[in-house]
């Protein structure tokens, strides 16, 4: 009976410790700081241009991993306005959808941020396309400078994963993988 109690114990402790290190891979380990230092600062896309340009970002915070491209999350203030970058910027042209983040990264809420582009409290930028086929960075602005950058598939690179035709306008994808 001993034996019996034994491997059950082993089995409970196995499955608990199982249970922990999925958890942790999940949500902790596969997410890097980023730093944003020049040559990765925050940037926009210009209405008048074809590279993005660096604006003022104070206080950034932000997360990666190299496992997907989506992973990105950034957190940080701008002083620059509303008005002013909606002038200069282009306006994000699909439907901004943040992603949400690992719940230890608490100043991104991705579902406080989308409900306030849904209602027009933020305004969503172009801020890159990104080297992954399909990729964008968006940042979101808020009037009293808060913003926020994520990854989004944009819809060619929906399209190209769904396996669709592409869009007009697409860029010529890589070779899909079988």
């Amino acid at each position: 009976m001993n034996a019996g109690k034994l491997a059950a114990g082993a089995i409970v402790v196995s499955a608990v410790l199982a249970g922990a290190a999925m958890y942790w891979l999940q949500v902790y380990a596969f997410y890097d700081e980023v730093v944003f230092e020049p040559g990765n600062e925050i940037r926009l896309m210009p209405v008048a241009g074809e590279m993005p340009e660096v604006i003022v970002a104070n206080d950034v915070k932000g997360i990666d991993g190299e496992a997907s491209p989506l992973k990105f999350r950034a957190c940080f203030t701008t002083p620059l306005s509303l008005a002013m970058l909606s002038e200069t910027y282009q306006l994000y042209a699909d439907r901004p959808e943040p992603n949400f983040a690992p719940g230890w990264f608490d100043c991104f809420d991705a579902e406080a941020i989308g409900a306030s582009l849904e209602a027009g409290e933020a305004l969503a930028f172009l801020s890159e396309p990104l080297k992954d086929y399909g990729m964008d960075r968006v940042v979101a602005v808020y009037p009293d400078g808060r913003a926020y950058a994520w990854h989004q598939i944009n819809e060619c690179g929906k399209a190209f994963y769904d396996g669709r035709d592409l869009p007009a306008g697409c860029p010529t994808p890589p070779e899909r993988s079988n």
